[in-house]
């Protein structure tokens, strides 16, 4: 399933906590965005490991999920270049 993350993070330490992890799960996009290609066992693990870290009645995560009709719809300008187009959407 193709996931994009974003964050919202209010104190420095959980945001670069968060950050590592979703960083071993998928491409950083944008400054609090990921872009992630997950199996629904690593979408489950990474969701638990994110609940237990973040605070919410001070922090927000949010899970887009793309369909593959709505992968081919996304459109880039400028940005960092994809790692690997067979994995995540261009």
């Amino acid at each position: 399933m193709h996931v994009v993350i974003s964050y919202d993070i209010a104190d420095d330490k959980r945001r670069t906590k968060l950050h590592k992890i979703l960083k071993s799960y998928g491409q950083w996009m944008q400054y609090s965005m990921f872009e992630c290609n997950l199996t629904e066992t690593q979408y489950a693990k990474l969701r638990l490991r994110l609940s237990k870290l973040i605070k919410p009645e001070q922090d927000s995560l949010r899970f887009y999920f793309l369909c593959a009709c709505c992968q081919a719809k996304v459109e880039r300008i400028g940005g960092e270049t994809v790692r690997d187009e067979t994995i995540f959407f261009a």
